[in-house]
């Protein structure tokens, strides 16, 4: 079955076509980031009217890089939620009418549960079941994994994501926009030990998290620097850098441990922070436990973990019916079994 992939949840275009048999035939993306650089942020209706402008010639260019005609396509999987509403209806309602126009079935996908399988594209890929670290600027969730559909959430941040304050602490430091990636790039400049950050809601039990209350000291570390130089800045990115990575380690290991799990799976665009894998290899290993997660551009939103996750939804016979229902929020547990 080859299925067309098409995300389009906030500020990236993208779409894929998987098969089956074959695996992954190709995928093409497109970042807005340029759009959005000087707002500092992502602006809503801007991303909507770039998926509009974008979405068809993705697809087109799809399949001439494929070879595939449009009557090769078996079906079609469209992120349906959670992400930015006015987004989510471009690439429903795009899906729906390819999906209705070509008489094929259509799916609508959760996006957390596209990064949640995105390591199954790789090789090897993780076997059920498994722990999954969902990180991402929306999103920081802890799942016990016991088959496609089958998940238990472990812990839930009750504020800002971890993606959410990378973004902000990079921007108190006067990063461009996207912040996380420039964050950690400065951190790499700094000097360990001279700030120290605190872990938060590790000195309790429990498997949630909160980063605003990061966020906020290191807002009052830069405030105590009012003349802070490039060094000094890059020194408060690191401390921010290492305590969100080791308060990320601490929770799985409490999941790992709690589930007796021997696979722990990162994905989110945080799980291609090079410091945060380095520290759950480590941690992974003292708890015997493998670690997997996707390459670097299958961590970010992608067709790819979208026209997967839709192909193993659409393979246990399940699809979506005319209507479509774009969802802002959309909890990962409201998920029926595959």
């Amino acid at each position: 079955m080859a299925v067309l992939g098409i995300e389009t949840s906030c500020d990236e275009t993208a779409v894929a076509l998987y098969d089956g048999k074959q695996g992954l035939l190709g995928h093409r993306l497109f970042s807005q980031i340029e759009v959005h650089r000087e707002y500092g942020g992502v602006v809503p209706e801007l991303a909507s009217r770039d998926h509009v402008r974008k979405a068809i010639p993705l697809i087109k260019g799809l399949l001439d890089e494929t070879g595939m005609q449009r009557t090769d396509i078996e079906a079609i999987a469209y992120t349906a939620g959670p992400g930015l509403m006015g987004a989510l209806m471009v690439g429903c309602a795009i899906g729906r009418s390819l999906a209705w126009a070509l008489q094929i079935p259509a799916i609508a996908v959760h996006h957390m549960e596209g990064h949640l399988l995105a390591p199954a594209l790789e090789t090897p890929a993780p076997d059920f079941p498994f722990v999954a670290l969902l990180v991402s600027g929306g999103h920081t969730q802890l799942v016990d994994v016991r088959a496609v559909g089958d998940y238990r959430l472990l812990g839930d941040t009750l504020d800002d994501a971890a993606g959410e304050a990378f973004d902000k602490t990079a921007k108190m430091l006067g990063l461009p926009y996207p912040g996380g990636p420039e964050l950690a790039r400065l951190a790499l400049q700094g000097v360990a030990g001279r700030f120290r950050f605190p872990r938060p809601m590790t000195d309790r039990p429990g498997m949630d998290f909160s980063f605003s209350g990061l966020k906020t000291f290191a807002l009052n570390t830069l405030q105590k620097h009012p003349q802070a130089d490039l060094q000094t800045k890059a020194d408060i990115a690191l401390a921010f850098e290492v305590a969100v990575a080791e308060t990320l380690v601490i929770k799985c290991r409490r999941a790992l441990q709690a589930t007796s799990a021997g696979a722990l799976v990162l994905a989110g665009g945080v799980s291609a922070n090079q410091r945060l894998r380095e520290r759950m290899r480590k941690m992974a290993d003292t708890e015997s436990a493998r670690l997997f997660y996707p390459r670097t551009e299958f961590c970010t939103d992608n067709g790819a973990m979208i026209a997967y996750a839709g192909y193993q939804r659409l393979r246990a016979g399940q699809h979506s019916d005319l209507g479509f229902q774009p969802k802002a929020r959309w909890p990962l547990d409201e998920l029926p079994p595959a």
